[in-house]
């Protein structure tokens, strides 16, 4: 009876090896959504969808979450995996009853991770639109010469526009020249 208890145990710690892998798997539900949804979203692990999207990826991914939306700020949003939870009691259980394979499978295979954050939920804000120019004034009272070049801004070769003279006071009509009669002829006494 003792080598059947041996390998009856055996067996039983054999199979809790990589308990982790077994029970969670390697690969984990992930979520995204936005606020407003239908945005596009393109992960550098080369998945992409449109929100509210769920997909399964590998626990064991580091990768950049980019959402997008025509007329709103694109967010951007890491996400690692990371030991927590469910792999946390797994990666003890391999330990207590000796499965040091089994550690080693999960930490492999990633089934010890989580995908953190998960869900990723992003709040899109809205781009403001332009603020609108405002028209020169109509008759504006003294004209503006060309600013003079700078270091920064060099003089081009198109001449400057002339600058319109300043109004002045009416001027008055030249008053009419005086008329000289012809001399008389001189006579003798």
């Amino acid at each position: 009876m003792s080598v059947f208890r041996t390998c009856t145990a055996l067996v039983a710690a054999a199979s809790l090896c990589a308990c982790a892998t077994i029970t969670r798997g390697s690969k984990q539900k992930f979520a995204v959504t936005s606020e407003p949804s239908g945005a596009d979203v393109k992960m550098t692990n080369g998945l992409s969808c449109t929100t509210p999207c769920k997909l399964k990826i590998d626990r064991k991914s580091d990768f950049v979450v980019n959402v997008t939306k025509a007329g709103f700020v694109p967010a951007e949003v890491r996400v690692q995996g990371k030991v927590k939870g469910g792999g946390v009691a797994a990666g003890l259980g391999n330990v207590l009853l000796g499965g040091v394979v089994g550690l080693g499978l999960d930490a492999s295979t990633g089934a010890n991770l989580n995908l953190t954050p998960n869900p990723v939920a992003v709040k899109l804000v809205a781009i403001a639109p332009p603020a609108p120019v405002a028209a020169p004034a109509p008759d504006s009272a003294a004209p503006v010469a060309p600013a003079a070049p700078t270091a920064d801004a060099p003089a081009t070769a198109a001449p400057a526009a002339p600058v319109p003279a300043a109004p002045s006071a009416p001027i008055a009509p030249a008053a009419p020249a005086a008329s000289v009669a012809p001399a008389a002829p001189a006579t003798s006494n």
